[in-house]
């Protein structure tokens, strides 16, 4: 599987070169910030026009992730739709998509800050949960250990050969995960920002996503 392993709380996890987080002894996969609608939000909010095809592009990769995991749990971390109206405006073959999808395996949506009320689709709606000694929620609390969220889009630039690679990543300590947006048109936070650095610990390190995961230390500015 094309995947970094790492335990977070004596748990063995797989940090996908996708940008999806599998524990394999759960058969569950977790995917964060799928800002599924974005280019209907903007264009419906008049911020500019982007191709409209990000949801099926997300939902093919996430289809692609169910087959190679064979999850039979899927967690949605916040931030799934850009906001509730995008939820609506799905077209159907979309939602129809995600029911199917959805089928067989229980699905759950984190309310995230940009989704906060529950959306007219399948699944259960929660505001985290905990699945000892993990706790999935949006965003980050300090002081937590064991704990997975997203929210930030974390991003971390490789530098190797003269050349210099951005890409989503995950970032690990051991206490928690922030997990990099599986959304096709979703921006980035970089890694060296301070808000990682007062969340993780020294010895974090940052998994670059892509067809090789790559693992580095924590850049700090």
């Amino acid at each position: 599987m094309n995947g970094h392993d790492f335990s977070l709380a004596g748990t063995p996890l797989v940090a996908l070169g996708s940008g999806a987080l599998y524990w394999p002894s759960e058969g569950l996969l977790c995917i964060s910030d799928l800002h599924l609608g974005k280019s209907e939000r903007r264009a419906r909010l008049g911020d500019g026009y982007l191709p409209p095809y990000e949801t099926q592009d997300t939902l093919t990769r996430l289809e692609n992730d169910l087959r190679l995991t064979e999850a039979t749990t899927v967690i949605c971390l916040g931030d799934s739709f850009d906001d509730r109206a995008a939820a609506q405006a799905l077209r159907e073959e979309e939602k129809l998509w995600i029911a199917a999808l959805q089928a067989g395996r229980r699905w759950v949506w984190i309310e995230g800050n940009h989704d906060p009320g529950p959306v007219e689709l399948g699944g259960t709606h929660l505001a985290e949960l905990p699945l000892p000694p993990l706790l999935f929620r949006h965003i980050a609390k300090p002081g937590q250990s064991g704990e997975i969220s997203g929210h930030y889009h974390p991003k971390t630039t490789l530098r190797t050969r003269g050349r210099a690679i951005t890409r989503p990543a995950f970032l690990i300590d051991a206490d928690r995960v922030i997990m990099p947006a599986y959304g096709t048109y979703t921006g980035g936070l970089r890694s060296d920002d301070r808000v990682f650095t007062d969340l993780m610990r020294d010895e974090a390190i940052a998994v670059l996503t892509g067809p090789v995961p790559h693992a580095v230390p924590l850049p700090r500015r």
